[in-house]
């Protein structure tokens, strides 16, 4: 039987993981019980396992900019230390990573061999914890970049207009910032197929199908708690200026999946209303 071991497991996608491989030899830890940034923990911690999904993360992407020092303990780090871990064990090792490792600078999705070239701290750590992955367990490692991360576990953008369509009449959401909103069940599903379909290794981009702007996403959200979405007005990046620079277009392309023999996955559009119909956006 495969035995898993999943860290970061008390995040948002950590607990879509655990309900995914439900049934399965799973060992959940969050950073109470494995600092990934500790080498001789990490050893210990893969030992008997066959498979690692490395859900932790730090994400604080505008705090990143005065703490990268920190962010890259755990951003780069940690990923090199599981990966070193994993190919001493033999285990495969699934790192989730970010669209933020891309300038936004494109026009179209970007392709899983694009050059990377990020534009702010976080996307710099996660970088560096690819590159890490790729050269210690290059033969065991998938790196999974997902982007704009929604599910019932957790803060969410969906959760925070519902929060604010309580509280006024309308909400400005910026519209010229383009990426695929992503419900954390589907990606969970998707990695779960990855691994059972021992799919070739190597970096594969888990976003929902399809694209929008932050306007459009609030828009449908909702629209998908039977709101007005003409109570979503549109504007612009300067209106938010925040100490991280964001990427304008991050939109993923997803060929790697066809060539593993895979479907890529759904519409967001599906994925959201389900994911509503699920909670995921139920105010706290």
């Amino acid at each position: 039987m495969t035995r898993y071991l999943i860290t970061g497991a008390a995040g948002m996608l950590g607990r879509d993981l655990q309900d995914a491989l439900r049934g399965r030899d799973v060992t959940a830890v969050d950073r109470s019980e494995l600092d990934i940034t500790d080498l001789a923990a990490v050893r210990q911690a893969v030992t008997g396992h066959d498979v690692i999904i490395n859900a932790a993360a730090y994400t604080a992407v505008d705090a990143a900019e005065e703490n990268e020092a920190a962010a890259y303990a755990v951003n780069a780090l940690g990923p090199r230390n599981l990966a070193i871990g994993a190919a001493a064990v033999g285990a495969k090792l699934v790192q989730i990573s970010t669209d933020y490792v891309f300038d936004g600078s494109g026009t179209t999705p970007y392709a899983e061999d694009t050059a990377i070239q990020p534009l702010n701290a976080y996307g710099r750590t996660k970088a560096a914890g690819e590159q890490f992955v790729l050269t210690e367990n290059p033969a065991g490692s998938y790196i999974v970049r997902t982007a704009w991360l929604y599910g019932a576990h957790g803060a969410n953008f969906g959760r925070t207009m519902l929060t604010l369509a309580a509280g006024r009449d309308t909400v400005s959401v910026v519209a010229d910032q383009f990426g695929q909103p992503t419900w954390t069940v589907d990606l969970a599903a998707q990695i779960v197929a990855m691994l059972d379909a021992d799919a070739p290794a190597g970096i594969y981009h888990g976003t929902n199908a399809g694209q929008t702007n932050w306007f459009g996403f609030a828009r449908a959200v909702f629209a998908s708690a039977g709101l007005d979405p003409e109570r979503v007005l549109p504007t612009d990046g300067s209106a938010f200026v925040r100490p991280a620079p964001r990427p304008s277009y991050s939109v993923l392309g997803h060929d790697a999946w066809a060539a593993a023999g895979l479907s890529p996955m759904r519409e967001w559009t599906e994925a959201l209303t389900d994911a509503a119909s699920h909670g995921a956006f139920t105010p706290s």
